[in-house]
């Protein structure tokens, strides 16, 4: 009679606990607008990588061929494509994208559809395959690997006609199933007049189809994605205001691209999540020339430049070219040591690791949704707010007074880009001050200003789309050149 009375008194108890339970846990944040795919939140985690431009245009001092070159004046007398991964390695970089054809039509392999490749120039009497080269010594040093190819073709006599769609698609089909993995695939919308005067008329969907037949997890980079985006200039500035969400329907590469302001900030509730790949050169051109080789990009550059792409929500793809022995030259790898010093130096320890946060707002009052989550260094935790709580702010007390002047700010993406503005301020001892107020976060948002020294730094949501959900906040002391 005891034992069933208690089981009783156990059922009538189960709906309270589980109610209590709901309460206390509450379901996480539903996602926003358009998110990422798995592949392209890898992608962002990349930040920063290597662009190769290599061709006849290296041996003929000029940054666009026009297909009329004389194959065999791509002769490198001692190509190492195991030094470009070396260094790409040392450098901090974890892949590397090269043009496998650019404009002129010249193929780094030995493609079966075209004669103006690797096989018809003097280089290794015609035996070599610079993709092979490149592909197997990315494996050995554990980068990733990537292709230009550009549709663009001044050499091939089918340029022009309906035809050229389907033989572009096939040195795609040899390129993406004969070199392993390709995470990126690169196409800009150059577009010029064929042999019979007519420009080609891209047949965008079959090239897309026949990346993803061979290589589905790849991201395909142009103006309008769909993996990745131009942010429209080839400076090194993503918009301040950057947006991963973009509106791609009735837009194409090229021509009918949409306008340059809407390629650099995105736009905001876009339907297509479309985040921005910056690509700039380490020197004025391309492709390597001689005549710059005192004109490589200074430290202070590299490091704005670092700030307006990685630090804006963009990913940073960095030209390095090789010169004509087939080596990235000296100055261009010092420079390159000499950045991943000063990265490595600013980013080395996070003040806020061990700093109290606290929040006026929690989802649900819920530690899983806690502040503890912004600097646990676990991308899959975050801090967020109930569902109707659009504004926030955090506060960082570090327990004794620091001196810094970088702010990482991370919004968990998988749930979609949501902050649209927020601020930050110090305290003084006595009051609050501002520091600085900006709009977008997304993947990462690094905010660059003058040395302060406080105990208590407070980073305040103004505005959001949907309640705000961070995964990252850190605070460092970079150094001053």
């Amino acid at each position: 009679m005891k034992s069933r009375l208690i089981r009783k008194m156990l059922w009538l108890a189960c709906p309270v606990f589980f109610v209590l339970a709901g309460c206390s846990t509450p379901e996480p944040p539903a996602p926003y607008g358009a998110v990422p795919s798995p592949f392209q939140i890898e992608w962002q985690k990349m930040e920063y990588y290597m662009f190769i431009h290599f061709g006849p245009n290296t041996f003929t001092d000029v940054e666009w061929g026009d297909g009329k070159e004389d194959p065999k004046v791509f002769y490198p007398t001692q190509l190492d494509c195991r030094q470009w991964a070396a260094t790409a390695k040392a450098a901090g970089m974890k892949a590397i994208i090269i043009t496998a054809k650019h404009h002129d039509g010249f193929c780094l392999w030995p493609s079966n559809y075209s004669t103006h490749t690797v096989r018809e120039s003097l280089w290794k009497d015609g035996k070599g395959d610079v993709l092979r080269e490149l592909s197997d010594a990315c494996r050995e040093y554990g980068l990733k690997f990537g292709v230009y190819l550009s549709p663009w073709d001044q050499n091939h006599p089918s340029y022009g006609t309906p035809e050229y769609n389907q033989i572009f698609s096939n040195t795609l089909d040899e390129v993406l199933s004969g070199y392993g993995e390709i995470f990126e695939q690169w196409f800009d919308g150059a577009n010029g007049e064929g042999p019979n005067g007519k420009r080609q008329v891209y047949d965008w969907n079959m090239f897309h189809k026949t990346v993803y037949r061979h290589q589905p997890h790849a991201i395909i980079f142009s103006d309008v994605g769909p993996g990745c985006r131009w942010m429209g200039n080839e400076a090194g500035v993503a918009g301040e205001t950057n947006w991963s969400t973009m509106n791609i329907e009735g837009f194409a590469p090229g021509r009918e691209a949409p306008p340059t302001r809407i390629l650099n900030s995105g736009e905001e509730g876009g339907k297509a999540w479309l985040p921005a790949e910056t690509d700039v050169s380490i020197r004025p051109g391309w492709f390597y020339s001689a005549s710059t080789d005192d004109r490589v990009k200074s430290l202070a550059k590299l490091i704005d430049i670092y700030y307006t792409s990685v630090g804006r929500n963009s990913n940073l793809l960095l030209n390095v070219p090789p010169d004509r022995r087939g080596l990235i030259h000296p100055n261009d790898s010092a420079r390159l040591m000499e950045f991943r010093r000063m990265l490595d130096e600013t980013f080395a320890v996070d003040l806020a690791k061990n700093a109290k946060f606290t929040a006026d707002h929690t989802r649900g009052s819920s530690s899983k949704y806690g502040t503890k989550n912004l600097s646990d260094g676990n991308f899959d935790t975050y801090w967020a707010t109930d569902d109707n709580q659009l504004t926030a702010s955090i506060v960082i007390d570090f327990g004794k007074e620091q001196t810094f002047n970088r702010l990482s700010l991370q919004e968990y993406i998988p749930l979609g880009q949501r902050v649209k503005a927020f601020s930050v301020e110090y305290w003084d001892g006595s009051a609050w001050q501002p520091v600085v107020r900006q709009t977008t976060i997304g993947y990462k948002r690094i905010l660059c200003f003058p040395m302060i020294s406080t105990q208590k730094l407070k980073v305040h949501i103004e505005e959001a789309l949907a309640c705000p959900v961070l995964n990252g906040i850190a605070v460092y002391k970079a150094p001053e050149i």
